[in-house]
């Protein structure tokens, strides 16, 4: 069944996979479709071919078959592709002239008229400039004026849309271009227009120029307006700093980009332009700030921390951006973070050197290069490097800040410590439970493979933290804070544990899951294209055993290295609560597991396949000698000496409370292989009687009152469960047995009682 489970989670994680490819492939495909046609449209008036001439090309079809996913567009999606499929190319392909490119036409039909635009809008400049020198007309007629030009540019693209897009689509951003810079002369000059309608005025030719690029798919046109956009709040600014209305009215934009971003995937290509001007305006500003500050030797403030970090960010987020939308660049960005922390580093030493400058600015630094340098693994690595590479690095700082005194870089490891945690978990969620029988290379050799091994060196790398962190010779600089220093003082001896306790357990079921995996068998059925599929289940239940008992040595192994070598006091709590937390497993679905085994044993179902020897009866007496120990390690956690001597009553009970219920589950056990299950119900009555009697004798030779109440509560129990479950069930021998033993007990005890009474009131 797991693999059936792993075989579906695969599955599922390649069709979301291809899912997500098709749906870039549909974008491409419907964007293709549209240009081909809005080209056709563009060129079947200016460019007469015969028909003879024509390029016919035949059987051509669509071959991006969508996989059925269920979505939102899925019913679009399935129109759209029996559209295609019953539309034969010919109706666009075969309508397209055969012409061939070059400059002339490039120039004629596209560059001329971009520079012509660009012209006309210097002139426009040009000529209401020279109007305004020379006073030959008012101010309003040449605002109407201007509005009067740009409308006609904007009713000539209209116009012209259908027979010539892109000289249309020329035409049509210059109209825009002017109508806004008009409008802000209207506002800023002649005061022609108040602060609202001009800013109503704008907003209504951005909504016009997102509509248009839309309209004409131009990615320049939208630009325009977008810019346009804005630019209104800074050139129709009234200096009143209402930032309600600013921030306002850049929300209502962002909308605009989310929407356009709906419609349309547009993106630059000018890759190595952006990168080149991004580079230089970073530093820039990271030079004037150093400059500043190391020239004028002023302090480091809050202000300058914020700038300092946004101006890296920015840079490092826009670079990243820029290299994940090429495909060469995809393969750079390790090297581009790595290329950030030599950035910092070279401007440290730099610092150092300067031997007046601040020490915060300085830390700062380092502290920028250290963190791209940790970015740096995991964006060009993946998986137990980045692990590896984060846990040293922490164990590391943290050396650094304790031994060197310098809480800067103890405060530095805090986050990696967490982070190299998650990422081994990430990595053992990876790399265990992958195997398939069918590939045999995905098999996992139990401690000896790599991931393993990781864990191992994560152990080492975490168990010197923690021997720093105890040590009293080397304090931390932070130990006066309350807050953070005590979360990091108790996650760091957490996280050791935890990883030490998984490491190994991973280990156990990744054997055993593979074990169940290899004992697929396959049986015909009925119907021979369904057959039967059988797995030893078996192997499940001894992987619970051998987790359990693994649980009991690892709290008794962690009970004796705390008591010889670390002998910290809260280690000594969390370890008797693990303690009490594995007894009670192994006491509860331990030995209920076991008796699912020898009812397997007994009954030898599907033996024919899987052999039922004796170990699924020797299970649980070898499971007995990892409960022993547990049991011994948990009553020395309590003894008088110890800060759990208080809890040393709840001890002695877990120990009477496990024997007794190991010999009732081996009483029945013994009963079940002798084939005598009507006889355990007297047998366990006989038993908790005795035991109770034990208990009575113990309790007043040891002079603990608890002893004695926990034996009348158990015989009270062992009444109760005779009078109300066992006499229905007792034949008149048995009955009479159980009768007169529970009364000689009971005797017993109260002879014990007034022979000792003067014993027990003391």
């Amino acid at each position: 069944m797991n693999e059936n489970k792993l075989r579906i989670r695969l599955l599922f994680e390649r069709l979301e996979i291809l899912s997500k490819r098709q749906d870039s492939f549909f974008k491409e495909i419907e964007a293709i479709r549209i240009e081909l046609e809005l080209l056709y449209a563009a060129e079947n008036e200016t460019i007469s071919t015969p028909k003879e001439e024509i390029k016919e090309v035949t059987n051509v079809e669509f071959t991006a078959k969508p996989i059925a996913v269920a979505s939102e567009n899925s019913f679009e999606r399935a129109a759209y592709e029996r559209k295609m499929k019953n539309e034969s190319a010919e109706s666009i392909f075969d309508k397209i002239p055969n012409f061939s490119f070059n400059s002339e036409q490039f120039i004629g039909e596209n560059l001329i008229s971009k520079i012509g635009i660009i012209i006309t809008v210097i002139g426009v400049s040009i000529g209401a400039k020279y109007a305004i020198d020379h006073e030959l007309i008012s101010p309003l007629t040449r605002i109407i004026m201007a509005y009067i030009f740009g409308a006609v540019l904007f009713g000539f693209a209209i116009k012209l849309k259908e027979k010539y897009i892109d000289y249309s689509a020329v035409l049509m951003s210059g109209s825009m271009a002017i109508l806004y810079f008009i409008t802000y002369a209207a506002y800023s000059y002649y005061a022609l227009f108040q602060q609202i309608p001009a800013f109503l005025l704008m907003l209504f030719f951005t909504v016009i120029t997102i509509f248009a690029a839309l309209n004409y798919n131009r990615q320049v046109i939208a630009h325009i307006g977008f810019v346009g956009a804005y630019a209104i709040p800074f050139l129709l600014s009234d200096e009143t700093g209402n930032v309600a209305i600013l921030f306002s009215y850049m929300v209502i934009i962002n909308l605009g980009i989310l929407i356009v971003s709906f419609k349309k995937y547009w993106k630059s290509n000018h890759y190595v332009l952006a990168f080149v001007f991004l580079s230089i305006f970073f530093a820039i500003f990271y030079t004037t700030f150093l400059v500043y500050k190391l020239v004028r030797e002023e302090k480091f403030e809050k202000a300058d921390i914020f700038l300092l970090l946004l101006n890296t960010f920015i840079f490092y987020g826009f670079g990243y951006a820029l290299l994940e939308n090429n495909e060469t660049g995809k393969q750079l960005l390790g090297l581009y973070t790595l290329g950030n922390a030599i950035i910092h580093t070279v401007v440290s030493l730099l610092i150092i050197r300067q031997k007046s400058a601040d020490k915060n600015l300085l830390y700062l630094v380092i502290g920028l290069a250290l963190v791209f340098v940790t970015l740096a693994i995991p964006v060009q690595l993946s998986g137990n490097w980045v692990t590896l590479f984060w846990v040293f690095e922490a164990a590391l700082l943290f050396w650094i800040g304790r031994t060197k005194n310098t809480p800067f870089y103890e405060m530095l490891a805090y986050p990696l410590f967490f982070l190299a945690f998650f990422s081994l978990i990430h990595d053992w969620s990876e790399a265990y439970n992958r195997y398939i029988q069918a590939q045999p290379e995905t098999r996992v050799l139990p401690i000896f493979n790599t991931n393993f091994l990781i864990s191992a060196l994560f152990i080492a790398a975490y168990g010197f933290i923690n021997w720093l962190n105890i040590n009293k010779k080397y304090v931390s600089p932070l130990a006066g804070k309350q807050g953070l220093y005590h979360i990091i003082a108790y996650s760091i001896p957490a996280i050791l544990i935890a990883v030490l306790y998984f490491a190994f357990r991973i280990e156990i079921e990744t054997y055993y899951n593979q074990l169940y995996t290899d004992s697929t068998i396959i049986i015909a059925g009925y119907d021979p294209n369904y057959p039967d599929y059988y797995f030893n289940y078996e192997l499940n239940k001894f992987k619970g055993i051998w987790v359990l008992n693994y649980s009991l040595v690892f709290v008794s192994l962690l009970a004796f290295v705390n008591f010889k070598f670390i002998k910290n006091a809260e280690l000594h709590v969390i370890n008797y609560g693990l303690h009490l937390l594995a007894i009670a497993m192994f006491l509860t679905y331990g030995l209920l597991t076991m008796s699912e085994l020898r009812e397997t044993y007994l009954s030898q179902n599907l033996a024919n396949y899987y052999p039922r020897g004796f170990t699924y009866i020797g299970i649980r007496y070898i499971s007995y000698v990892f409960l022993i120990p547990a049991v011994w390690s948990l009553i020395k956690l309590c003894r008088p000496e110890k800060m759990l001597a208080n809890y040393q009553r709840i001890a002695f009970i877990v120990l009477h409370t496990s024997i007794l219920w190991i010999l009732s589950s081996e009483l029945i056990n013994l009963m079940d292989l002798a084939q005598s299950q009507q006889m355990y119900k007297l047998g366990l009555s006989i038993l908790w009687g005795v035991y109770a009697l034990w208990l009575i004798v113990l309790g007043i030779w040891k002079k603990q009152q608890y002893l004695r109440i926990g034996a009348i509560g158990l015989f009270a129990v062992t009444l109760a469960k005779l009078f109300v479950y066992d006499i229905s069930h007792l034949n008149t021998i048995s009955k009479t047995i159980v009768f007169v033993l529970l009364g000689v007990l009971l005797l017993l005890i109260s002879f014990l009682y007034n022979k000792f009474r003067s014993k027990i009131m003391d």
